[in-house]
C-alpha cells in the first residue's frame, strides 16, 4: 500500500493532506522519515505521524442493541442514528447491515465488509428475523388459530404484488406474539398484525439468523462480534 493511502487509511488525513505532513517531515517509517508519498508500506512496516504509531484497521463486526427513536442510516436525518452510538476510529466506514425502522428496538448488525454483508441480507439466504410484538388486542383461540394459519400462508399486504412468504408465528401471551421472517418489507410486522385486524404497540428484534442479541447490552451499547459468530454467516 502507498504510504499516503496508509496515511489516510489510519487518520483523518486526506490525501492532499498526507502529501503535506510528508513534505512537512512529520512521517517515519521503521524509525526513518519519509518524504515520498509512493514507497510501499506493509503490515510489518512501523509508521509513525507526529511520533504517534498508525496501525491499520482491520474488518470489523459488530452487534448493537438498538434503542428506540435511533435511525439505521449512515446520514443524520430527523434522529440520532446508530453511528453516532460507536466510539470507534474510522466509524464512518461502517454501515447497518440491513435496516431496523427507528420505532423498533433490538438487535443491529454494523461491518465495513460487504461481502459479508451480502451473505446476511441477500434473499437467496432467507435469513430468518425474529421480533417480539406487543399487540393492543388480544389474540386468543380460534383467533389465534386463523391468525397463525394465515402468516404460514403469506399475507397480502397492501401495495404489494404478492403475498409476504410464510411466517411462523407464535404466541407468548395474548398481547405478546413471536414471528420469524425471511424477507424485509417496509413495515412488515406492523402492516401483517394490521392486515389481520390487530395493531403492534411495540416490536423488539431478537435475532438474525442464527445469531442472537446478547442479553447482556443495554439500549445504545455495542460489541465485536466473536469469530465463531462472524462465521455462522
Amino acid at each position: 500500500m502507498r504510504l499516503d493511502r496508509f496515511l489516510c487509511e489510519t487518520t483523518d488525513l486526506t490525501r492532499s493532506l498526507a502529501k503535506k505532513a510528508l513534505h512537512r517531515e512529520e512521517v517515519s517509517v521503521d524509525g526513518e522519515t519519509v518524504k515520498n508519498p509512493a514507497i510501499q508500506v506493509g503490515e510489518a512496516s512501523r509508521v509513525h505521524w507526529l511520533g504517534q504509531p498508525l496501525e491499520l484497521v482491520g474488518l470489523r463486526y459488530l452487534m448493537m442493541h438498538k434503542p428506540l427513536g435511533v435511525e439505521c442510516t449512515r446520514r443524520p436525518g430527523l434522529y440520532p442514528t446508530v453511528l453516532e452510538l460507536i466510539d470507534l476510529p474510522k466509524v464512518e466506514r461502517l454501515h447497518p447491515v440491513g435496516r431496523l425502522d427507528v420505532d423498533t428496538s433490538g438487535l443491529v448488525l454494523l461491518t465495513d465488509d460487504g461481502q459479508w454483508t451480502h451473505r446476511v441480507t441477500s434473499p437467496k439466504a432467507k435469513c430468518a428475523k425474529v421480533y417480539v410484538a406487543a399487540l393492543a388486542e388480544a389474540l386468543e383461540g380460534d383467533a389465534a388459530e386463523r391468525a397463525i394459519e394465515a402468516f404460514a400462508k403469506g399475507i397480502q399486504l397492501d401495495g404489494e404484488d404478492a403475498p409476504t412468504r410464510p411466517a411462523e408465528l407464535t404466541l407468548v401471551s395474548a398481547h405478546e406474539a413471536r414471528l420469524s421472517l425471511t424477507e424485509g418489507k417496509y413495515h412488515q410486522v406492523r402492516r401483517m398484525f394490521a392486515a389481520i385486524g390487530n395493531h403492534v404497540e411495540s416490536l423488539h428484534r431478537e435475532s438474525i439468523g442464527p445469531l442472537k442479541l446478547d442479553p447482556d447490552l443495554e439500549p445504545g451499547e455495542c460489541r465485536m462480534l466473536r469469530d465463531a459468530e462472524v462465521a455462522l454467516f
